[in-house]
């Protein structure tokens, strides 16, 4: 691509990324500047992969969204060997990071076939199902957002992955207003068996005590992950810790959502997210 070509993708991605995922980008304004690009370059894929079903009405259409990814990875179809690329500046901005620190494909990948049960309108089966799809999507980011820091190690994999469920889990609960209006269920199926939760209620965005139970368990799970992350997080390389500066609006929002309603989740604000941030990423180690 050209110089002026390759600066509108960045600035595309930019965009992108502050609109559709504020969090991240808020932490992104607080990480080194030389690898503030390909943090945006992550994230802008995310989100156009975690947004898919947003953009189409029935499932083909997402996994046809989906596999051009794939492609665009992995050089099939119409992937980069056939220039598809070229033109879509997420894609090359995120070939680009990729190459420049050496990023394994198959994480991402493995991100966009979870993405997969996001078309469809099956319900997540149990608890199990649901933490690993948070481990290969919000946890694999945290991991990936690790290693253009520069640290790649067993245990930053792991801490990314009690960061990553807590992320998760706490995402579920507050798109459940939005996931329940197109009768999309992301509340684990052994969950709502335990508390007696119906399913049609949920769609008709009734809550009930059963609900609020179900809820109050996944908070628990979400803290006890939080609080895990966070321990680990004390013995991390300092240049690691950047990476997890999203935790700290997430550890804000759990808290704020003991005391909300099943449908009307706290929703934090972009100052309130970048005050957050900001105090968080003077303090060595943060504190959420």
């Amino acid at each position: 691509m050209s110089s002026a070509t390759d600066r509108a993708a960045e600035a595309f991605c930019t965009e992108l990324v502050r609109a559709q995922d504020f969090r991240t980008y808020a932490a992104s304004l607080f990480v080194p500047p030389q690898a503030r690009r390909a943090w945006i370059a992550l994230a802008a894929f995310n989100a156009e992969v975690a947004h898919v079903r947003d953009h189409v009405s029935q499932p083909l259409p997402g996994e046809i969204r989906l596999q051009w990814w794939r492609d665009a990875l992995t050089g099939g179809g119409q992937g980069r060997d056939h220039g598809a690329v070229e033109g879509n500046p997420v894609a090359a901005e995120l070939l680009r990071t990729m190459a420049q620190h050496d990023l394994p494909v198959e994480a991402f990948v493995r991100l966009i076939d979870a993405h997969v049960f996001d078309v469809y309108d099956d319900p997540m089966p149990d608890m199990a199902a649901l933490e690993a799809h948070c481990r290969d999507t919000a946890a694999a980011m945290y991991d990936l957002r690790a290693k253009v820091m520069g640290v790649n190690s067993p245990e930053i994999e792991r801490l990314a992955e009690h960061a990553g469920i807590a992320e998760g889990l706490v995402d579920v609960m507050l798109a459940l207003p939005r996931h329940a209006a197109r009768r999309q269920l992301y509340l684990p199926g052994d969950l709502m068996s335990v508390h007696g939760v119906i399913s049609e209620e949920v769609f008709l965005q009734q809550s009930s005590s059963p609900l609020k139970d179900a809820l109050a368990h996944l908070r628990r799970e979400a803290n006890t992950q939080m609080k895990q992350a966070l321990l680990m997080l004390e013995d991390a390389p300092s240049a690691a810790r950047a990476a997890f500066l999203p935790l700290v609006v997430i550890g804000k929002t759990l808290a704020r959502l003991d005391s909300s309603e099943p449908f009307a989740p706290p929703s934090p604000s972009r100052l309130g997210m970048l005050w957050t941030t900001w105090r968080a990423a003077g303090a060595k180690p943060f504190k959420t």
